[in-house]
């Protein structure tokens, strides 16, 4: 079951933070050191840090997969969930948000919250990449950090059937909500901002989440000893389109 796109300002799920500023004067600008950091995961709805302004935007040379395990944020150890990283792939490119941050504030607050969210909870390391704003205007493409959880780290699990993938999703929970929730922001975000781009990894698996529903609504209630399931009420709401959308952070 698919769901229709809405427009962009009904989205519920874009960051709060400042729209996009005038351009600040070329010496205040001289005198800030400015970093910009690409999410492609929760970071699109909930970067958790204050920034100066926001792009939507894409990568180039890189495929996103949920293909790492978390065991925190959307999971847990008995029912890790999955989470999106990037799979190097030279034909492809990821849609998400490049958010700037400016003075060394605002630069050192971020990279410490991030640090503690990505690495230190999630296993991602970072990297420098070009970043290409949607706006055909913005000019050249601007260099971005980027959080990319690799094969070497404990939590990642790897590729599985987008099947296989949607049933771990649905019966995992973690301190950030549940891993349905994140797949379903994702998919939103995909679907009200980049409309014109078809992710087929990330729309399989919430197609074949939706395919599961049906069989967990005909239960009298969600088999408890299944950790992080959802809800009888829950699953009906789901399986009309609908998603929980709280105000938690989950991971990159």
């Amino acid at each position: 079951m698919k769901r229709d796109a809405q427009s962009t300002q009904e989205y519920p799920g874009w960051p709060e933070g400042p729209e996009l500023p005038a351009a600040p004067s070329t010496s205040s600008a001289e005198l800030k050191p400015r970093l910009w950091i690409f999410g492609y995961g929760s970071l699109v709805w909930r970067p958790g840090f204050e920034f100066t302004s926001r792009k939507v935007g894409y990568i180039r040379g890189y495929s996103r997969r949920f293909w790492q395990g978390d065991t925190f944020h959307r999971g847990s150890e008995r029912a890790p969930g999955r989470v999106v990283t990037l799979l190097e792939d030279c034909g492809a490119c990821t849609w998400g948000v490049a958010y700037e941050v400016c003075g060394e504030q605002q630069v050192a607050a971020s990279l410490q919250y991030l640090n503690v969210r990505e690495a230190v909870l999630g296993g991602y390391d970072t990297k420098l990449v070009s970043f290409h704003p949607r706006d055909k205007d913005a000019g050249e493409p601007i260099q971005a950090l980027v959080y990319i959880a690799t094969p070497q780290n404990p939590s990642y699990l790897g590729p599985a059937s987008e099947e296989d993938i949607a049933a771990q999703i649905i019966v995992s929970s973690g301190c950030a909500g549940h891993n349905v929730e994140y797949l379903l922001r994702l998919a939103d975000f995909m679907r009200y901002f980049c409309p014109q781009v078809e992710d087929k990894h990330l729309f399989s698996i919430e197609e074949a989440l939706f395919a599961l529903l049906p069989c967990l609504c005909h239960s009298e209630k969600a088999p408890e000893e299944v950790p992080g399931v959802l809800q009888k009420d829950e699953r009906e709401n789901l399986l009309q389109g609908s998603s929980r959308r709280d105000e938690t952070i989950g991971t990159a």
